[in-house]
């Protein structure tokens, strides 16, 4: 059986960038840094032949101003999260504190031609990209008991847990983009995962725990 090759994605603003991690069925196996969607997505695609990939970032934006099903459904469920507001309402922020959602529309965009959004867990063999959310795959992984005060500890006990070299997680936001990879791993490996929301304004995807 062909290695299975995940990357997540943890997704920041113009200034701070995008923070990569690609596991090799399910082992760590390289990381980036940038804030240039085309350098990263000539790295998922051509430098780490990325099957999945699980992005830190809505994958639709809110179609009425109030919050997508998938983010009521996180809520409902006790798991704290954003609420996507509309295009418009993201460009006509004064401080432009949607600008990372922004950068997110274009990674999303720059990945669709050979990574399409799914809609659905993936398919055995599928290319795809996916929503996650560290938070949430947390909650799922720690029997629901994530706690933000303690992110650091409890992110990284969960990447130790799963087998993952943690030498060069060097930060959170490197943290969290493996917590995204593992997601992706799993997947994509066909492991037990849960999604939340739907097809029309977008589903994010967790392991199941």
């Amino acid at each position: 059986m062909a290695a299975i090759t995940a990357v997540g994605i943890d997704v920041g603003g113009a200034r701070k960038g995008f923070h990569a991690v690609a596991l090799t069925d399910g082992a760590y196996t390289d990381q980036l840094a940038t804030s240039d969607v085309e350098t990263i997505r000539h790295w998922c695609l051509d430098a780490m032949k990325a099957q999945v990939i699980a992005i830190d970032a809505p994958c639709h934006w809110s179609t009425n101003g109030r919050m997508r099903a998938c983010e009521r459904e996180l809520m409902q469920q006790g798991i704290y999260c954003f609420a996507s507001p509309t295009r418009e309402q993201a460009l006509r922020h004064p401080s432009g504190y949607y600008g990372w959602m922004l950068c997110g529309e274009a990674l999303y965009r720059a990945l669709k031609p050979s990574h399409p959004i799914c809609i659905a867990l993936p398919l055995a063999g599928e290319h795809c990209c996916m929503e996650t959310f560290p938070h949430a795959i947390t909650w799922h992984l720690q029997g629901g008991k994530a706690q933000a005060r303690q992110k650091r500890m409890q992110r990284r006990e969960l990447l130790r847990q799963a087998g993952i070299d943690l030498e060069q997680l060097s930060n959170i936001d490197l943290v969290d983009a493996a917590l995204c990879a593992l997601t992706a791993h799993r997947a994509a490996s066909g492991a037990n995962c849960k999604t939340y929301g739907d097809s029309f304004e977008g589903i994010v995807v967790v392991p199941a725990g």
